[in-house]
């Protein structure tokens, strides 16, 4: 065996191989610079900015997961920002231990015009890249944020329940108080939806908790139709892919049904949901209930 063929001298190659890029798309994107895009905000307290945007009622703990930053140093960031008067902290109902977090008009306006810039940068750098390049560099994003994920989702499971439980009631619970759901369903109501044919109820799970649900129910007043209801990922659990894990089981369940339609119901605040939606191709349509919180309506075809 040679050197260079050794397992532990490969290794080194690719460590080194890593080290390298890391080095060069540092500099490329001015990540070294002690402020972000030339903004009055460093990388990390933009990155904090953008995720508590994205994720509104996201909590300092859910943060701390998803970006793996040491507690004590994420809690005084978040009070540098309240102070600043860019975020808001309010005592979550689902758990008093916990604080909701929310930006302000401010600090809204302040995420408007970092991503304003950065999507300045990256198509000032994208400019001189041709279009087969350009689809080559997007893919090359997705396999190495799907390989570095792998072992990750791995340990995540979907299960249709056949029958309700406590987990499914509690999880729901947790959903309605995030999003102040104010026409919730009964136990007997879930009871019923795991039971009827064309409408089911999916978990995730991430090992042994429940991290994660959605509903489905057949729609009486649109044939061949069902609607997505209580699509909900546990803050701490976000990152996953979860979402589009159990949007994935529900649609390949409603396909095996016969069912051609699958319609939903939202408000304007709930922008990450509407995104999830618009990328797996739902599109605006129409009003089809009465659900009195609804400002938006969607529907997506997966026969």
């Amino acid at each position: 065996m040679t050197i260079s063929s050794h397992p532990e001298s490969k290794i080194a190659e690719q460590i080194s191989a890593i080290r390298e890029f890391n080095r060069f798309y540092t500099a490329r994107l001015g990540l070294l610079r002690r402020r972000h895009l030339n903004s009055e905000f460093s990388l990390t307290e933009a990155r904090i900015l953008y995720e508590i945007g994205a994720n509104p009622l996201t909590t300092a703990s859910a943060l701390q997961s998803s970006l793996e930053l040491d507690a004590g140093y994420l809690s005084r960031m978040l009070a540098a920002l309240a102070k600043r008067k860019l975020v808001r902290q309010t005592p979550s109902k689902a758990d008093g231990r916990e604080k909701q977090l929310a930006l302000t008009a401010m600090g809204e306006r302040a995420v408007t015009r970092l991503n304003e810039q950065s999507a300045a940068q990256l198509k000032e750098m994208l400019a001189s890249v041709n279009v087969a390049d350009r689809q080559t560099l997007v893919a090359s994003f997705h396999a190495i944020r799907s390989i570095l994920n792998r072992n990750q989702h791995s340990a995540v499971r979907i299960e249709r329940l056949t029958a309700a439980n406590d987990h499914a009631l509690a999880i729901l619970q947790e959903y309605y108080e995030a999003v102040h759901v104010v026409q919730r369903d009964r136990p007997g109501s879930i009871r019923k939806i795991v039971k009827e044919p064309g409408s089911g109820m999916w978990l995730a799970y991430l090992g042994d908790e429940v991290v994660g649900c959605v509903v489905l129910r057949r729609l009486a007043s649109v044939p061949l139709a069902g609607e997505c209801k209580r699509l909900y990922v546990k803050p701490a659990a976000r990152g996953n892919r979860i979402a589009d894990r159990l949007l994935d089981a529900q649609e390949e369940f409603a396909r095996g049904q016969g069912l051609e339609w699958i319609y939903l119901d939202s408000y304007g605040d709930l922008k990450t949901a509407i995104a999830v939606y618009e990328r797996r191709g739902y599109q605006r349509c129409e009003r089809y209930n009465e659900n009195p919180q609804a400002t938006l309506f969607m529907r997506k075809r997966v026969c």
